[in-house]
């Protein structure tokens, strides 16, 4: 019998420092819709083919937040959060007119006093580029600029990329996600040039004078599923594929022994540019994972199939609720994260911002989502009094919206979608984040 979810839903939670940051997140492609006015993405691409998409849908209108973005704005108003982390469509930049869209979002929510918070890549890559080519991290940086000298005199807070580790794996290693290609190892040099892409971009910012640059890079605590060398081990890899080889460049500027030569075409001076220092680092956090060597697990990673030649294997986290994704419900996790972290990093280790943390749920009246917040901003405040440095909180998401491979069938919304009529219904889970965050400034 699974246990209930562990909460203290119903007492309000701690408080935390004033300038502590509340926000929301989105992205581009799952919720802007309007792909007729922007150039095509390896998503568009991916979507088109059959059975990529577990619905069979495509994101060519999914929630219609570009023509819909002035009541999704008043959405967040209400909600009452500091800051909204959403994307920026390089696709969109690159079509006549697309940077007037976020002009237009970017005074919206100037005007609603609601921070913009933009991701400058979140999986949406142009369908003409390849990550497997290392010209496309100087076009990201060329891109980058662009968008900084246009929204730069009202945009303080920049994200570089999003979860490039999901984004190696998912779209390049088992092409569960676009662009669809199955290289296992071979993928890497796409992880070296995202992470290049992020430095330069850096760069870029610095030049156009931002002060306030983070990297959104998902991590989780890795458990072996025994104590048995070959578990031990197996989970070892696994953490450093996932957690060590997308912190450690931008952190200490260097790769984990013996994944450098994995990457492709690296340089010193690559690595310099990588590590280029950030002002706070990101972490998106949904649940730990157990790993044991491989032919004994049942070889699924965040509900998807994983390929059996690869050298470890992720097991199921027993006596832990599970979201409608099938993930379980870890919120001490996230603490174990944060104060881990710290320890393995030290002072190397930025200030830390939560950049994405949310659950797929079905209906309106959404308890267990209010249970899983609930858990998990206690969570952050645990690893703070434990002294980790965490300086904000965003919710994905403030809408449901298109979820990558699983199309229409997984919700993470605050904020309620019917794809036919496109009506927003605001779920008990935003009524009651928003009077956490009235709470918060009593």
């Amino acid at each position: 019998m699974i246990p209930p979810m562990a909460t203290d839903a119903g007492t309000e939670i701690p408080r935390f420092p004033a300038g502590f940051l509340w926000g929301v997140s989105t992205s581009a492609h799952q919720i802007e819709g309007a792909a007729e006015l922007r150039e095509p993405s390896v998503w568009d691409v991916f979507t088109a083919g059959p059975g990529r998409v577990r619905d069979g849908s495509t994101a060519a209108v999914a929630c219609d937040h570009y023509h819909r973005y002035a009541e999704d704005v008043a959405l967040l108003a209400d909600l009452g959060v500091d800051a909204y982390r959403f994307s920026v469509s390089w696709p969109r930049v690159n079509s006549p007119g697309g940077l007037d869209f976020y002009d237009r979002l970017v005074d919206e929510l100037c005007a609603a006093g609601v921070r913009p918070v933009p991701t400058l890549f979140h999986w949406d890559l142009p369908a003409a580029l390849d990550w497997l080519e290392r010209d496309t991290a100087y076009r990201f940086a060329d891109y980058v600029s662009v968008v900084a000298d246009r929204l730069g005199d009202r945009v303080a807070t920049w994200i570089t990329l999003n979860e490039p580790a999901e984004h190696t794996l998912l779209g390049h290693a088992i092409g569960a996600h676009a662009p669809g290609r199955r290289l296992l190892f071979d993928a890497l040099p796409a992880a070296h040039h995202q992470l290049l892409a992020h430095g330069l971009a850096l760069r870029a910012l610095r030049a156009a004078g931002a002060a306030d640059i983070g990297i959104a890079n998902s991590h989780g605590p890795v458990w072996p599923a025994s104590k048995d060398p070959a578990d031990i081990a197996a989970a070892d890899l696994y953490d450093t594929l996932l957690n060590r080889l997308f912190a450690e460049p931008v952190l200490l500027g260097a790769y984990p022994e013996g994944m450098a030569e994995l990457m492709g075409d690296t340089t010193a001076e690559d690595l310099e540019v990588i590590a280029g220092p950030v002002d706070w680092y990101g972490v998106n956090y949904y649940a730990p994972s157990r790993v044991g060597a491989p032919g004994d697990g049942d070889g699924a990673y965040g509900g998807l199939e994983l390929p059996a030649e690869l050298p470890f294997s992720v097991r199921e986290i027993e006596g832990h609720p599970v979201t409608d994704f099938g993930w379980p419900v870890v919120p001490e996790g996230l603490t174990e994260l944060l104060t881990g972290l710290r320890d393995r990093y030290g002072d190397r280790l930025p200030p830390v911002v939560i950049t994405e943390n949310g659950c797929s749920y079905e209906g309106v009246d959404d308890q267990d989502r209010i249970a899983y917040l609930d858990a998990h901003i206690r969570a952050v405040h645990t690893a703070r009094a434990a002294g980790a440095d965490v300086r904000g909180y965003f919710v994905w998401s403030l809408l449901d919206n298109f979820e990558w491979a699983e199309g229409y069938t997984r919700r993470f919304g605050l904020v309620h979608v019917d794809y036919t009529t496109l009506e927003r219904t605001p779920k008990s889970s935003y009524h009651w984040y928003r009077e956490v965050l009235r709470a918060q400034r009593r």
